[in-house]
């Protein structure tokens, strides 16, 4: 990942583990991360064996005050998931930590500034690319879904709303081309311009 101001990263069909090894070193290294639609990473294994994963992680207190429930946090919602699986791979109570973690941001959906903006994907933690196809997985949606996470069918009507006005904008988009393909073919130069523009550079 060459370093840009901001990324934005589509998580679709990435596999949680390896998408988060990869942002902990690109946010370690400085680079701003903005991950979006969180709902659809995947995880490898089954939906029952994660379940049981994530109900033993719920049962970890706090060591020496168990009855103090607020020490350890179990997000529910996907983004909050993949944010403190990055946190796992990331020295955060350290000042550099800290200052990497900052520089993270993680959404459900594609909230309204990141719809208009580039988003990328990251080959080597493709699920596509990296799982074989007879394995079990399970979207980080779904397991969301059942500990508790209420906005699933929200966000699934925030996007279908969303790729609407994406497919009006990209059709608007294609068009504006296409028109100024045209109008370059049709135009006529003077051999005096022409020569100004092939000593330029330009023809």
């Amino acid at each position: 990942m060459s370093f840009q101001q901001q990324v934005v990263v589509d998580c679709r069909g990435h596999l949680l583990g390896r998408l988060a090894s990869v942002i902990a070193k690109e946010i370690l290294n400085g680079q701003h991360v903005v991950l979006v639609r969180s709902e659809d990473v995947v995880i490898s294994g089954s939906l029952y064996r994660n379940k049981l994963k994530y109900a033993a992680f719920k049962t970890k207190t706090m060591n020496t005050n168990p009855r103090h429930t607020g020490a350890i946090k179990h997000p529910r919602s996907p983004a909050k998931i993949l944010w403190r699986t990055v946190r796992g791979m990331v020295p955060h109570k350290t000042p550099r930590g800290g200052a990497a973690m900052d520089r993270l941001k993680s959404f459900e959906g594609i909230p309204h500034p990141y719809d208009r903006k580039k988003r990328m994907v990251i080959p080597s933690c493709l699920k596509v690319l990296r799982l074989r196809p007879e394995r079990r997985f399970c979207r980080l949606g779904d397991l969301s879904s059942e500990y508790g996470w209420k906005h699933g069918s929200l966000i699934e009507r925030l996007e279908k709303q969303r790729k609407v006005k994406s497919e009006v904008f990209y059709k608007k988009k294609v068009a504006a081309k296409r028109a100024k393909s045209d109008a370059l073919k049709a135009v006529k130069l003077s051999a005096d311009d022409q020569a100004i523009l092939s000593k330029a550079g330009y023809a």
